[in-house]
C-alpha cells in the first residue's frame, strides 16, 4: 500500500466496475480517468489536511495497482474516521484486502488519531463482513448510508472499532523482580555442576 499519485488516475479509473460499483456508497460504476484524477488529488489534500487516509493497494510481486482503502474524518465526529475500501473484479477472493486492512487500519488510527473507526457495508455483502470481522470490529447497527453513486439512501449495516490501548508499560515489572531474584540463585544452582 502507498499513498495515490496523480498517474494512478488510469489504473483506478480501470479497475471501476459496475460490480464494485453496486456495494460502494461513493465510487461511480463509471470512473473516467478525469474523474479518478480530480478524486485522488482531493484524497491527496485532505491527507495533506490531516482529514484522510487514502492508500492504493499494489500486488506484491508486481506492483500492480488492484484496489483502494482509506479513511475520512467523520464530519458530525471528529474524532471518528469512516473506512472504504474496494478491490477491481479480478482481485476478489485471493485474500488481498484480509491483508491489506489491518495495515491500513493501523495507519488510520496513528495519522489521524481518532478513537474509533466505522464503515458501512450492504447487509448481503458477507466478503465485507468478513474483512471488517477480520479488523475487530463488532456491527453496531442497521442505519442508513447516502450513496452517491447511486443517487440515494440505502440500508446499511454500521460496523466500528475502538482505537486500541496502548501497550501498558512494564509498571508490573517491579512487582515480579522479588520473585524473580529469589528464583535467579535457585536456576544457577540447579545449573552448576
Amino acid at each position: 500500500m502507498r499513498l495515490p499519485q496523480p498517474d494512478d488516475a488510469q489504473a483506478l479509473a480501470g479497475l471501476m466496475a459496475p460490480e464494485v460499483s453496486a456495494r460502494l456508497a461513493s465510487w461511480p460504476a463509471s470512473l473516467a480517468p478525469e474523474i479518478a484524477a480530480q478524486r485522488l488529488t482531493e484524497a491527496r489534500g485532505a491527507a495533506l489536511d490531516g482529514q484522510a487516509v487514502p492508500l492504493v493497494i499494489e500486488r506484491r510481486d508486481d506492483q500492480a495497482l488492484i484496489g483502494w482503502i482509506g479513511a475520512t474524518r467523520s464530519e458530525r465526529d471528529r474524532d471518528r474516521a469512516i473506512l472504504t475500501y474496494w478491490l477491481g473484479c479480478a482481485h476478489h477472493g485471493q485474500g488481498y484486502m484480509r491483508e491489506a486492512a489491518p495495515a491500513a487500519l493501523a495507519a488510520i488510527f496513528a495519522r489521524l488519531e481518532v478513537t474509533e473507526v466505522r464503515a458501512a457495508v450492504q447487509c448481503d455483502n458477507d466478503a465485507s463482513r468478513a474483512v471488517l470481522q477480520g479488523l475487530g470490529m463488532q456491527r453496531l447497527e442497521l442505519g442508513r448510508i447516502w450513496c452517491s453513486a447511486r443517487g440515494r439512501e440505502e440500508v446499511c449495516e454500521w460496523w466500528g472499532v475502538s482505537r486500541p490501548a496502548p501497550e501498558a508499560p512494564a509498571a508490573s515489572l517491579p512487582a515480579v523482580l522479588p520473585a524473580l531474584a529469589a528464583t535467579v540463585p535457585a536456576l544457577q544452582a540447579a545449573a552448576a555442576p
